[in-house]
């Protein structure tokens, strides 16, 4: 039996799982501040949980068509506390790792290359989810920005994100104020980062990605693990049959104004057009010098010209 978390990344559930389930415990006081104007979604997520980049573009939807009616509270789930504890069943080393990225890329079309388990393997997902909590500190938008940045980073650039010198570098590209993150990283988002992992065993999130979807300060479902967008659309709709989709652009412009950097997948679904079709297109605008195309292991992210 594998005891390491990011050895439970199942490509067939969609889902890293957590192997002690914490028990569920009453949390409706931890509830009491969600807008009761939207339909507020608490997403467990880990800046390292391979099934989370899985869904980065029903994600990325889902924000175009119902942003307006939607609050995503993104949450750190702590993935990997450290290898000292993950060491049994077989798992004697972090390059372990590296095959099952290689694995869960192509089930995904999310590209993934598991060279940093190789290369500069993490020793822990709590530096970077504290990352992300002391940037949230500062500005939510942006916080969401960071950690795409640093997600980035680790899946498509083999960086070792728990490398202090990586975050900064991250901070900055999100346009943080950098002085002011780094005194809360070493601080004050340690607490709040604590703060995430007592919700969680609270709420009984055993793995991720967990969106609990939650309207008036009630719970009212939960999506667990990688869906198809679809699944992400129903569960909006039985909340709140009234709901309205809006119509977004699906000009090249448009989707790259929106997100500076996607992959073929992401433009896929936003475009609502085949991956083959997508890649067609944009190996295009490459050719004709609009875009830029950063070439990965097991696929392509393309960007922006002021993103580069």
């Amino acid at each position: 039996m594998n005891n390491n978390p990011l050895l439970n990344c199942d490509a067939e559930k969609g889902v890293c799982e957590i192997l002690e389930t914490p028990g569920a415990e009453s949390s409706s006081n931890q509830l009491e501040q969600t807008n009761t104007d939207k339909i507020s979604i608490i997403y467990y997520t880990d800046p390292i949980c391979s099934s989370c980049w899985g869904i980065e573009p029903q994600l990325r939807k889902l924000k175009l068509e119902y942003g307006e009616a939607i609050d995503i509270d993104y949450r750190m789930g702590g993935l990997l506390p450290s290898w000292d504890i993950y060491n049994s069943g077989g798992i004697s080393k972090p390059s372990d790792v590296a095959g099952h990225w290689e694995e869960v890329s192509p089930h995904y079309r999310m590209p993934i290359d598991g060279g940093v388990w190789m290369e500069d393997p993490l020793n822990s997902s709590y530096p970077p989810s504290i990352a992300v909590k002391a940037a949230q500190m500062q500005d939510k938008k942006k916080a969401v920005v960071f950690m795409r940045i640093i997600r980035e980073m680790v899946f498509l650039d083999k960086l070792n994100i728990t490398n202090t010198e990586h975050l900064e570098k991250a901070a900055e590209a999100a346009r943080l104020d950098v002085t002011q993150w780094k005194e809360d990283y070493e601080s004050a988002a340690q607490i709040e980062f604590k703060k995430d992992l007592d919700l969680g065993r609270q709420l009984g999130v055993r793995g991720f990605p967990t969106l609990i979807f939650v309207k008036d300060n009630e719970m009212t479902d939960i999506l667990y693990g990688f869906k198809p967008y679809e699944d992400f659309e129903k569960r909006l709709k039985k909340i709140n049959p009234e709901v309205q989709k809006k119509e977004y652009s699906k000009e090249w412009q448009n989707l790259f104004a929106a997100y500076p950097t996607l992959t073929t997948q992401e433009f896929a679904v936003l475009a609502d057009i085949s991956f083959e079709k997508a890649q067609e297109f944009l190996l295009n605008l490459s050719d004709e010098s609009k875009i830029s195309r950063k070439k990965i292991k097991n696929g392509d992210l393309w960007l922006t010209k002021t993103s580069n």
